[in-house]
């Protein structure tokens, strides 16, 4: 039986690093070479990083890439590898190298450059005009990228049945989505089954920018199961034996294909590529046992996810400490908490900035959460600061009554205080709002907006409860006080304020707000779904209102299916009002 040792090398590279993800490539190819195996993949642009963005535009960068790619091929007489990386001919193209024998022996340019939400693949590739199909040895290999394997036809399809391919190898840079790993294995067992072939499938790691790229690598069989599977949001070089006979004798058993291949054409050219057979082709390995990770669910995922963005962005960025406020309330508990997971107890610092109208519960419960943290902790006050700013401007206020101008001038010298430790010390600043507050605006410009880099800005409010009890059930005692897990939320701006007075209930607003952003329903839509008119119209207002507060606001990591940044893009200037229209047509 002819078998195939194949490693899928899920690593972590950084945009622009030519010179250390050089390095990892080796590192993993290396290790591969050790475990005996014939072909190591990397996923998708692993050379340069994804997405590089307008670097792509720098022609310095396109022959950087390409030189690096050179110092890689010596390694490649002991291995066949695919990379990935950016050719250049007339154009530039998104491109899966084949190496081997010490050469480039063949190349793949991606058909399906994605341009939707989060990608912007058409404002940089051109697209591919041919399908390799590499025989290695006497299997026939297909490589393509990312988004090819997406759709029922197209690359994998005619790979597998013109060109024959037993084996279709999909380096990917798949953004992650909560639940979207188990989505992705259903989709690529349905490719397998459909196609009749072995399917693996290798994705990017790690936080880039907003992004977080999973892994979830695996490998899947012509009849839809699993070979082997990589953990999420850790590197790891997942290594199966496959065996092609498997493939073609299910094929011999299927006439369908005879019958679509006599009445059909492929939509691209097919090449053929014959890889020279090394000498040691005929060598005797005692077979592999691959790793098979669990999926895993749905809130453990995102407490990864939101670890691995904020541990790369601080690292990639070259911080080392990161700096929080603490308020004593649930989100600034849940990001100093995942700060404290990510970075390590040492590389944490807490501020508590109490005013007089900060419950002595929350001075409490802050204190208690930086010491079950173990991180450092400081607290300074801002009752004086406050007061010389309604001295200085009680001339112009006069008896104006109290209003969210006091209020945010409270939420700005936070802001002031937070960043003046930042620029003496070079601590970066995590913003600690979630998704619904932000949604909607409930927060303060140049306030408690202020940060370099904001963690749960993707998730709702009820999420972060969810999160946190999460969080509390993986130690032997909770690390977030149950007092702040209990508390009714509150800004805590003037006496007796809660969230309610000014927002419905979290647990009304995060499914309109999910329907309005993230499924882009309309105002009779969500109307459908039993909710008050009133509120209906008053949430929408609101997140079309403060598109201006939302585009001045730290990155965060993207979640959930539409994240606010380069993922959902509003004009700030914008008349646009259907359910105004939809009610003056009522009242006629």
């Amino acid at each position: 039986m002819r078998t195939i040792r194949l490693a899928l090398a899920q690593i972590n590279p950084t945009v622009g690093d030519f010179e250390n993800n050089v390095k990892k490539i080796e590192h993993f190819t290396k290790q591969a070479i050790q475990q005996e195996c014939d072909i190591v993949a990397f996923p998708e642009m692993c050379l340069t990083g994804y997405p590089p963005e307008d670097l792509l535009l720098k022609p310095e960068f396109i022959d950087d890439n390409l030189k690096y790619l050179e110092k890689l091929l010596p390694l490649s007489k002991d291995i066949t590898m695919i990379v990935g990386y950016v050719d250049r001919q007339d154009d530039i193209f998104n491109t899966a190298g084949v190496l081997h024998q010490g050469k480039l022996a063949g190349k793949y340019h991606k058909h399906y450059l994605p341009n939707y939400g989060v990608f912007d693949e058409d404002r940089y590739f051109q697209v591919g005009e041919s399908l390799p199909v590499f025989k290695f040895w006497d299997t026939m290999i297909g490589v393509n990228i990312c988004e090819d394997i997406w759709y029922p036809g197209g690359p994998t399809h005619d790979q597998s049945l013109y060109g024959n391919a037993e084996i279709i190898i999909n380096i990917s840079a798949s953004p992650y989505v909560a639940g979207k790993a188990k989505n992705r294995f259903k989709m690529m067992s349905v490719r397998a089954e459909d196609n009749e072939v072995i399917v693996a499938y290798v994705n990017l790691l790690g936080g880039q920018d907003e992004l977080v790229f999973d892994g979830n690598s695996f490998i899947i069989s012509e009849v839809g199961e699993l070979i082997a599977h990589a953990p999420a949001f850790e590197e790891a070089l997942v290594v199966a034996d496959l065996h092609p006979d498997n493939v073609f004798n299910r094929r011999l058993h299927d006439p369908r294909r005879r019958k679509d291949k006599l009445l059909s054409i492929p939509e691209s050219p097919i090449e053929i590529f014959e890889l020279d057979t090394p000498e040691n082709a005929s060598k005797k390995r005692k077979a592999v046992q691959p790793v098979k990770a669990p999926f895993l669910e749905i809130i453990p995922e995102v407490y990864e996810a939101l670890k691995l963005g904020l541990r790369d962005y601080v690292h990639k960025n070259r911080f080392q400490k990161v700096l929080i406020g603490i308020s004593g309330g649930i989100d600034s508990a849940l990001v100093a908490t995942i700060a404290t997971d990510a970075l390590g107890k040492d590389n944490v610092v807490g501020v508590a900035m109490p005013s007089e109208f900060t419950s002595e519960a929350s001075k409490t419960d802050a204190r208690q959460l930086a010491e079950n943290l173990g991180i450092t902790f400081y607290e300074v006050p801002i009752t004086r600061l406050y007061h010389t700013y309604l001295e200085e401007l009680k001339p112009f206020f006069k008896d104006l009554p109290m209003d969210i101008t006091e209020e945010n001038i409270q939420a700005r010298i936070r802001g002031n205080l937070l960043m003046a430790f930042s620029n003496k010390f070079g601590w970066l600043v995590l913003a600690t709002g979630n998704k619904s507050e932000i949604s909607v605006g409930y927060c303060t410009l140049y306030g408690d907006m202020v940060g370099g880099f904001s963690v749960i800005k993707d998730v709702p409010k009820t999420m972060v409860y969810q999160l946190a009890r999460y969080r509390n059930q993986l130690g032997e005692t909770p690390v977030i006080p149950e007092s702040i897990l209990q508390k009714a939320p509150s800004a805590e701006l003037r006496p007796d304020q809660k969230d309610t007075d000014s927002l419905p209930p979290y647990e009304v607003l995060d499914p309109i707000i999910e329907a309005y952003v993230v499924k882009d329903l309309s105002y009779e839509e969500i109307l459908s779904q039993g909710y008050d008119p009133q509120v209906v119209r008053r949430v929408i207002r609101m997140i079309d209102g403060n598109e201006y507060k939302r585009r001045q606001g730290a990155p965060g990591i993207k979640i959930t299916y539409r994240a606010f940044g380069k993922d959902r893009r509003f004009p700030i200037t914008n008349r646009y009002n259907p359910y105004e229209e939809y009610q003056n047509n009522k009242k006629k």
